[in-house]
C-alpha cells in the first residue's frame, strides 16, 4: 500500500513542479487572441451562411 501512497505523493510533486514551469499569457496576449478568434468566427460564419444560401438556391433551381 505504500507503493501506491508514495507514486500518488510523487506524481503531485511532479505536477506542482511542471506548472510552476508554466508562463501563462498577458492580458494584451489573451486580449488579442480573443479579438481574432471572434473575429474568424464572424467570418466563417457570415460564409457559411452565404455558402448555405447559394445551395439552398441551387437544389431549389434543380428540383424546379
Amino acid at each position: 500500500m505504500q507503493g501506491i501512497l508514495g507514486r500518488i505523493s510523487e506524481f503531485f510533486k511532479d505536477v506542482k513542479a511542471e506548472l510552476k514551469k508554466v508562463t501563462y499569457p498577458t492580458r494584451s496576449e489573451t486580449m488579442g487572441s480573443t479579438t481574432v478568434v471572434l473575429i474568424l468566427v464572424f467570418m466563417i460564419g457570415i460564409f457559411l451562411s452565404l455558402l448555405d444560401m447559394v445551395l439552398v438556391k441551387a437544389v431549389r433551381f434543380i428540383i424546379q
